[in-house]
């Protein structure tokens, strides 16, 4: 199981973007690599082409490996590492290491 999901929030912890938070667009799970909403941005050189006259260059956000970041708590506001529960009713959910809460 991969701790981090589409749509949670992270802090990337290493990096151009340390301390910068963003929430997770896409995860390559063979990759172990996530997308970061406006972050890890990168500048990709863009061809005109008959719908783009204009081409030149365009920032788009890169992967940056699941190592570089960590989950946030939504009770705390911080980053924290997490362990994995089976509940009675048989689902599966992360606890949060700081606060015990549910993410």
């Amino acid at each position: 199981m991969l701790g981090i999901k589409k749509n949670d929030q992270v802090m990337i912890i290493t990096g151009k973007d340390k301390g910068k938070t963003g929430k997770v667009l896409e995860i390559f799970p063979n990759e172990q690599k996530a997308v970061v909403e406006n972050l890890n941005l990168v500048k990709k050189a863009k061809r005109k082409t008959q719908k783009d006259q204009q081409g030149g260059f365009a920032e788009v956000e890169a992967p940056i490996h699941l190592s570089n970041i960590m989950l946030m708590d939504k009770k705390t506001n911080r980053p924290t590492r997490f362990s994995t529960e089976i509940l009675k009713d048989g689902t599966k959910v992360r606890i949060s290491k700081k606060s015990g809460e549910v993410i």
